[in-house]
């Protein structure tokens, strides 16, 4: 499998989750790096560091739909329970000594695209009206700041 390419159909429109996807993505062709270079050590560090990137990444998308108010947010996260859940599965595979480099990568890269491309679109248009919302009300620096504005200048 060659090295995987960030392409403008897994932009979401949301800068910080799309920077978020595209590290996921570098972190998969670290994996195939250190899978063809047959260094088992690197492989596992590289796995830890995509199941770690990936929980944290998946709390702050949680919490973005949550705050925007996004209605299918717990099915959302239900899907990334169950692919945590599947991905924790291949690291106990590989900690216990299986070659799991290209099966895991495969998954990992078909899952992350289909997933941006479907669910993650899906929330989008939400997200974004909540944080231009949000930031249309704030950069006054919120209602203290307007109003201490007004009064004085």
């Amino acid at each position: 499998m060659a090295l995987l390419v960030c392409q403008d159909d897994l932009n979401i429109g949301i800068d910080v989750i799309d920077q978020q996807h595209r590290r996921i993505i570098e972190m998969l062709n670290h994996l195939h790096v250190a899978q063809t270079s047959l260094q088992r050590a690197a492989v596992g560090e590289v796995i830890d560091e995509v199941v770690d990137y990936t929980m944290s990444h998946f709390a702050f998308e949680e919490e973005l739909m949550e705050e925007a108010g996004y209605p299918f947010c717990a099915a959302h996260k239900r899907v990334h329970e169950v692919f945590i859940k599947r991905v924790s599965e291949y690291r106990m595979r590989f900690q216990a000594g299986e070659d799991i480099s290209d099966e895991l990568r495969t998954m990992l890269s078909r899952w992350l695209f289909n997933h941006i491309r479907g669910d993650d679109q899906a929330y989008a248009e939400q997200v974004k009206q909540h944080l231009n919302q949000f930031a249309r009300e704030h950069q006054s620096g919120g209602w203290l700041g307007r109003t201490l504005k007004r009064f004085f200048g």
